[in-house]
């Protein structure tokens, strides 16, 4: 049965359209494509412990999360946070880097599926077209990144019933796949593979294995706290808990994910072997196994982990957008809900958009957006965790507001993360085409809030 609020979005979400969106939106095709600069980064163990160590960190923030969503179920996610304890300017900068998180991931989704697909049809590596930043552009493949951002944005414009169906289907797919690589590889492979375990030697290089690859887990958890910015579309009658509950569970699945595949791959192929030849998950499989078909069957498994996440990630940005829209701090058409379908269709119109245009700039886009994305998140991360807890502390000294200890937790890790970007003494932060990216969209950002007259955020941001 679908329902429409007052927003006019369909009230059609369920607890496992909840998680797979969460978990989803996470879970992309790093595992595969980036697997040997997780590798480089910290060896077996150093990535492994990065995932879990990272994950457990999160966990703050994403219990945080829960309670928000629970009590704000709004599209605008970040800015329904931060409106009511920080000035206009700052709750609008927070949601606006907030949206960059998502809307970063889609592009780099569109140049990601030529670079799946090439490793098991070389033919796509065809017909050069340009090169950026030393990587040739394709044709063949900047086509398929402009087919699948047109499918994603049909899919979107289809209503919130079809995009969850489709994650439904893409992301337990994948953990099907998932549970038969994990079982053949700790069946086929051997620990004479792992040493060294940390790409580094000594106990100090042990630590900085584990921190350079601690700097990209923000990027790649990015996700969980998705959930609430489709918490407007929930089926009538679900509880506010089940948003927290579908929250820590997607972000515990994450990094469990992640760690788990690591270990597989290592534990099956000689890691540093790997590295060398700048190979990819399914190049581990298909060696140790002599099998090209298990090859293609673990990119199979990545792309349905490519569109769930491009899906996850677009949903997510465009109903930021048009949380903000509402608040009239961007144009108020982006704000315009399609009354047959239920979806904001402008701003679907502009994600695609963007989506297209960030197609064209091809694989030298991918590291680097890793870094941007680590950044715009934890600053969404630490305004959330600090609006919680100055709302906590509205009821005076002493009250017992549950979750502040976690808040302020989840505030310090969100911090420690901006700080290992933007600290250039540390390892792996920020270069300047790091900074001219976020510059640009920053920038981007100051113009939509001065052309829109620098509205309070708090005027249409009730949605019910």
């Amino acid at each position: 049965m679908k329902t429409t609020n007052t927003s006019g979005l369909h009230r059609t979400l369920s607890y496992v359209e909840y998680f797979t969106f969460g978990f989803g939106t996470m879970v992309g095709v790093g595992w595969v494509v980036l697997m040997d600069d997780w590798l480089k980064r910290g060896g077996p163990a150093g990535a492994a412990l990065g995932f879990l160590v990272g994950g457990v960190l999160l966990l703050p923030i994403a219990r945080t999360y829960g309670r928000l969503v629970a009590r704000f179920p709004d599209a605008g996610g970040e800015i329904a946070y931060a409106e009511r304890v920080f000035p206009a300017p700052a709750a609008f900068g927070a949601a606006w880097t907030m949206v960059l998180s998502y809307a970063i991931v889609c592009p780099w989704e569109a140049v990601a599926i030529g670079n799946l697909l090439a490793r098991v049809f070389p033919g796509l590596n065809s017909f050069p077209l340009y090169e950026v930043a030393g990587r040739t552009i394709f044709a063949p493949r900047l086509a398929l990144g402009l087919a699948l951002t047109v499918g994603i944005a049909w899919i979107n414009t289809r209503g919130m019933r079809s995009s969850g169906v489709f994650q439904d289907f893409a992301t337990f797919g994948l953990l099907a796949l998932f549970g038969l690589f994990v079982a053949l590889a700790f069946v086929r492979g051997t620990p004479a593979n792992l040493p060294p375990l940390f790409a580094r030697p000594g106990s100090a290089g042990a630590a900085l294995s584990i921190l350079l690859v601690l700097q990209v887990v923000p990027y790649f958890m990015t996700g969980f706290e998705s959930i609430g910015k489709e918490s407007e579309e929930a089926r009538p009658g679900f509880p506010a808990g089940g948003f927290g509950r579908a929250i820590t569970l997607a972000e515990v699945s994450g990094f469990l994910f992640y760690a788990t595949v690591i270990a597989g791959v290592a534990w099956i192929f000689p890691w540093r072997e790997l590295v060398a030849g700048g190979l990819g998950t399914e190049a581990a499989f298909a060696r140790a196994f002599g099998s090209p078909a298990l090859a293609r069957l673990v990119v199979f498994a990545a792309f349905l982990s490519l569109v769930k996440i491009f899906n996850g990630n677009f949903v997510a940005a465009t109903r930021m957008l048009y949380g903000i829209a509402r608040r009239g701090l961007v144009h108020r058409g982006l704000a315009r809900v399609d009354s047959r379908r239920g979806t904001p269709r402008n701003a679907i119109l502009l994600m695609a958009a963007l989506s297209a245009a960030g197609a064209f700039a091809g694989d030298a886009l991918l590291v680097p957006v890793s870094e941007v994305g680590s950044l715009a998140v934890g600053v969404g991360w630490l305004s959330s965790c600090v609006a919680y807890l100055a709302m906590a502390h509205e009821g005076g000294p002493g009250s017992r507001v549950p979750g502040k200890f976690l808040a302020a937790a989840g505030a310090v890790v969100a911090a420690a993360i901006i700080l290992m970007k933007v600290v250039p003494a540390v390892p792996g932060s920020f270069t300047r085409a790091e900074w001219i990216a976020f510059g640009a969209w920053s920038a981007l950002g100051l113009v939509f809030w001065l052309t829109s007259g620098g509205s309070d955020p708090r005027r249409g941001s009730d949605p019910h």
